[in-house]
Formats: C-alpha cells, structure tokens, sequence
C-alpha cells in the first residue's frame, strides 16, 4: 500500500468512529439464578452474594446479585452467530474493510470494565455500543495495523447505568501476507508455518508462562493463608496478601466443561478445536485443550490426565487427555 493508497483507505477507515454498532437492545433473558450459577462455577467463584440465596437474604444488600463481570454475558447471541453468521453492522463493516485492504490479522488486546451499579434476579440488562475510536497506524511485533475499540454501555430496564466496556482489537498485515506483497520469490521459499497466537507476559504471569516452557504447570499459592489461585495474579483474593510461592500440579483432573470450536478459522490452530474447563485435583479451574478423543466420546465428570506439549514450533501448552478409568464416580 502506497502513500496515496493508505491516505484513501484511512479516510473510509476513520469515518467509522463513532458509528453505532447497536442500539440500545434488551437481553433475551432476565437476570436469573441458573446463568449466574454456571457462570459462577465456570469461573470458581464462590461468592455467596452470587449464589447462596440464604446468605444473600441475610446481608446488607437482602437479595442475591449478578457477578459485576458477568455483565457481557446478558446480551450474548448464541449459538446462532455461529451457524447462522452475525448481522452486518457497524463493526462487521469495519471488518471487513480491514479484510479486504490485507489486514487479516486479528487479536484481542484489551478488556476493560467499570461498574456502576449491582443488578439482581429479575432485572433486564440493556446494550448499546459505538466504535469509539481508530489508532494511527502501528508496527507492532504482529505486524502493521491499527488499534479499533468498541465502548458498549450497559443499563437497567429503567435506563440507570450499570457499567461500560472498552474491547481494543489488533487488525493488522500478517507476516507471511507482507512477505508476498513485497514480491515472494525466495522470501516466500521461508515463510513459517503458521503458530498459535503468543499469550502476554508481564509482571505477574511471565513466571507461569517461563515454567509452562518447561514443561510444568504451576499452581500460585498464598504465602499467609495458603490459598491456592489461578490464573496468576498479585493478590490473594481471601487474605489479600501480597506475597506468595507455587506448586506444581500433578494435572490430574475432572472435565466441568467442554465446547468443540469451528469457526472462526484462525492461522495457526488446528479445527475443530475441543477446550475444556478443568478441575485439577489441588483444587483450581484450568482452561485448556482437549486432545485424544472425539468430542461425543467425553463427558461431564471424565477424569483427564494432563501432559504440557509442544502444539507447535514455538509453543508449550498443556493439554488433557481421558483418564483410563472414564468418568468420575
């Protein structure tokens, strides 16, 4: 892409800011225990605010309430997006101008949330979202591209606010497309094979990643209470302690969850794609694939035994294979 080139496509690009994505849409279903609950136990977490009508009852706020994070999780499409493919909007147009200028990389970046009020049982979450802005454009270790973030509001049946969400997605030139564009010849001859995408390492996770290269899977343990955690983070969520040492896991566990992935195809990750929740045996949930086995032969409650591998050139991962002895008793 030429400079002229790149000043006519980052005029159509830039007019998508502000554009609205959706406008303000109940979700199908209103707040209720069963959604809360799976979504509880997918996650681990125990808080009796969440799922303990009792306790609820019994506590400054007299009712049980909706985990804050679970906010997205209300005006979720479902399974139609995947069998049907998403109504074109705003982002699904942006999309596609980035698809069809060779900006076929895609990674999620950021997350954040804000929360301004608790819901409960019986309330109707609302959304709305925009494109709120478009970055200059970048080279970054994946490539050349642009930043894009959405801002999706979400509030009550009486209009009240009950928080926000920024998503930042990467679309950028993947190398091996970059390496063609500038004429293939030899360069092409030495094009990788595609790899996973690599997971950020910072401060308070590169430790687990290092030992993943290994060969190990890690455990965090809090140092004070000896509460066990994961994934990696500062604090302990019981003590709130800040100081903290590892176990290694034995990576024996029980499958609490499944789902085979088809779409979308992505460089680098072998389709269809089983990844399970995992319940090791020390006590913590762990995502991770699901290998040595067709999906209609596992079953909630099957022991798996892990193994961390390589998945390819680059990567170390573990992954769970069924247990001799099939399902849990």
């Amino acid at each position: 892409m030429n400079d002229e080139q790149q000043q006519a496509f980052e005029q159509c690009l830039y007019r998508f800011v502000g554009r609205q994505v959706c406008a303000r849409t109940a979700a199908k279903d209103a707040v209720n225990e069963a959604m809360i609950r799976h979504w509880a136990e997918t996650v681990g977490d125990a808080n009796p605010a969440y799922t303990d009508a009792q306790w609820a009852a019994r506590s400054a706020r007299g009712r049980i309430i909706a985990p804050p994070a679970m906010m997205y999780s209300w005006n979720q499409e479902g399974f139609p997006v995947v069998a049907q493919g998403r109504a074109p909007d705003a982002q699904t147009e942006l999309v596609d101008l980035f698809n069809e200028n060779g900006f076929t990389g895609v990674l999620g970046t950021n997350v954040k949330q804000e929360y301004y009020k608790e819901i409960g049982l019986g309330e109707r979450v609302h959304l709305e979202m925009v494109i709120d802005n478009i970055s200059e454009q970048k080279a970054t270790a994946r490539g050349i591209g642009y930043f894009f973030e959405t801002l999706a509001s979400f509030s009550d049946q009486h209009g009240d606010l009950i928080g926000t969400q920024r998503f930042r997605v990467l679309k950028f030139i993947p190398p091996e497309t970059a390496a063609a564009a500038d004429g293939g010849g030899a360069e092409q001859d030495t094009l990788q094979t595609p790899t996973r995408i690599a997971a950020p390492r910072g401060h308070d996770n590169s430790w687990w990643w290092e030992a993943c290269d290994q060969g190990q899977v890690l455990i965090q343990r809090c140092r004070n209470c000896q509460t066990l955690r994961h994934p990696p983070r500062p604090m302990c969520g019981e003590c709130q302690s800040l100081d903290w040492d590892s176990i290694e896991s034995c990576l024996e566990g029980e499958l609490l969850s499944f789902t085979e992935l088809h779409h979308p195809r992505i460089p680098g990750y072998p389709l269809p794609l089983i990844c399970g929740v995992i319940r090791l045996r020390e006590g913590v949930n762990l995502v991770a694939n699901i290998v040595g086995a067709e999906e209609q032969a596992l079953a909630i409650g099957m022991r798996v035994q892990g193994k961390v591998e390589q998945v390819d050139e680059k990567t170390m991962l573990p992954q769970f294979y069924p247990a001799e002895n099939g399902v849990e008793k």
